[in-house]
């Protein structure tokens, strides 16, 4: 049964993730959704995946974010063609800030507000790769952005963040490939008055939040999940996530 504290709700729930299919620019792409239990509506979160996919791990990242009382999306920015074509051309949206990869995160965040369970609040979250488009495209019409390790920094990161919404940012110290990157970034969004909070923890380095095969060994690079400092990212996103995507009902 869900708790109310304030105007947030929390929920525990024991449902599977769906899989539909949104409208985009370019044809049809399948994504993930996930609703919280009991009544609407709820804000949304689009969630990028990293450079794996949306397999197993993003169920596991979309139910936490339904069980905070989010309702959860997760567009398959590899819909179309084989994985090793998609990242290929996937990287190279991202860089040029625009593309296919750009339009379908902008679908996916389409297809929520159109849902009757949606409050019209919603932010963007991603991981490594994802983390980097939760960047790019948090001056797009999001309320919130989380970027969990969006290393490295797109670039020019000034220019790129112009007109940004407000910024939950996680990074690992130890990240190989992050050197610098929660310094540059908190000097960026203070110098712009960007409302944010950016944490850089350090004892972790390179995808701390997800659950990647062959743990051991990705953790001697400096990558691999580490439980308690994911649990500690997302309560601050979801506290950051509360207070700006606050439940505004649909006129």
């Amino acid at each position: 049964m869900p708790t109310t504290t304030g105007n947030r709700r929390r929920f525990r729930r024991f449902v599977d993730v769906t899989q539909i299919k949104i409208d985009t620019p370019a044809g049809p792409i399948d994504a993930l959704l996930d609703l919280p239990a009991g009544a609407g509506p709820w804000p949304a979160i689009v969630v990028v995946h990293d450079a794996f996919g949306y397999g197993p791990d993003k169920e596991a990242t979309s139910r936490r974010i339904a069980d905070a009382g989010y309702l959860a999306i997760t567009p398959n920015l590899y819909a179309r063609g084989g994985r090793v074509r998609c990242i290929t051309r996937v990287f190279r949206e991202l860089l040029s800030k625009r593309g296919r990869a750009l339009d379908d995160v902008l679908a996916a965040r389409d297809h929520v507000l159109t849902l009757p369970e949606c409050t019209g609040a919603v932010g963007i979250a991603g991981f490594c790769m994802g983390g980097q488009f939760a960047l790019v495209m948090s001056p797009m019409g999001f309320g919130a952005s989380a970027p969990f390790y969006g290393t490295p920094l797109p670039r020019p990161l000034e220019e790129t963040l112009a007109g940004a919404c407000p910024i939950v940012a996680s990074f690992g110290r130890r990240d190989p490939i992050g050197k610098g990157a929660a310094d540059a970034l908190r000097k960026m969004v203070q110098d712009n008055g960007i409302p944010a909070d950016i944490k850089e923890y350090p004892d972790v380095g390179h995808s701390f939040a997800n659950k990647l095969p062959a743990q051991p060994l990705l953790r001697i690079t400096g990558f691999g999940y580490h439980e308690d400092v994911t649990n500690d990212a997302w309560r601050r996103v979801f506290a950051f996530f509360d207070e700006h995507l606050a439940a505004t009902p649909r006129a």
